[in-house]
């Protein structure tokens, strides 16, 4: 099948730690798995949540289910959501978010398979991946298929966004479904906050699956994009998961 490369841009994973957890020792205190896209021919990022904390096994063809959660116009939309929070509550009084850590930058693109769409991505940072990117599968690079889920399709009792979280689409944009309840994702779906979607694991080797290169750099921590291109101060952030691989 001929592949047909519909988006290319800037990858970068990020992980914030559980309520009060000044530092993460593994995955058991991660409170979310943040995967951000920004497609290199557009001024706006995308910050999508992945359901289980980590993403699928390609070798084991894991399905894990996530959503976007924002698609700001401005670095600083996304950037302002990754920052520390204090907060009060009525039973335990004032409780604090800790910031998000980077834990991997790199090159992605969307890619037309078929009937069906990929997400690759091959990484820049860390050039040596250690113990985070184990326990969250951030692989060097991966292949996953990319399936969107139709808003308008029922879902199993606790599993996914409730109706009112996701997004009310424009006519010829939910045509796309039918009776479907997946899709093959495009830009235009990805670009709807609360959009659902399946990730599910295809392939460690980019090119020998799907015959494209991705255009990677070398890079380190002062060149590291995620802090310029996120406008992510570096003072507020714990570098160490995103060039050493180490947990903060």
């Amino acid at each position: 099948m001929a592949s047909d490369v519909i988006e290319r841009g800037d990858i970068y994973f990020a992980y914030r730690p559980r309520v009060e957890q000044e530092k993460a020792q593994d995955i058991e205190d991660v409170q979310r798995l943040f995967v951000i896209l920004q497609p290199s021919d557009g001024n706006h990022s995308r910050r999508l949540v992945i359901g289980r904390k980590r993403l699928p096994r390609p070798e084991e063809h894991e399905r894990y289910w996530g959503f976007v959660e924002e698609v700001a116009d401005r670095p600083e939309g996304v950037e302002e959501e990754l920052e520390r929070r204090t907060y009060d509550t009525q039973t335990r009084g004032e409780r604090t978010q800790p910031e998000a850590r980077p834990a991997g930058e790199g090159r992605y693109a969307i890619v037309r398979h078929g009937n069906h769409t990929h997400l690759t991505y091959e990484l820049e940072l860390p050039a040596q991946p250690g113990a985070v990117q184990q326990e969250l599968t951030i692989e060097p690079e991966a292949s996953y298929i990319l399936a969107i889920k139709n808003p308008l399709a029922g879902a199993p009792a606790k599993a996914g966004l409730a109706p009112q979280q996701r997004p009310d689409l424009p006519t010829e944009e939910q045509e796309r479904f039918g009776r479907r309840r997946f899709t093959a994702a495009d830009p235009e779906l990805l670009d709807e906050e609360g959009i659902e979607f399946v990730l599910i694991g295809a392939a460690h080797d980019v090119e020998e699956e799907l015959g494209i290169r991705l255009d990677t750099e070398a890079e380190d921590a002062e060149s590291a994009e995620i802090f310029r291109r996120l406008h992510l101060p570096r003072e507020k952030h714990p570098t160490e998961p995103l060039t050493k691989g180490e947990w903060r």
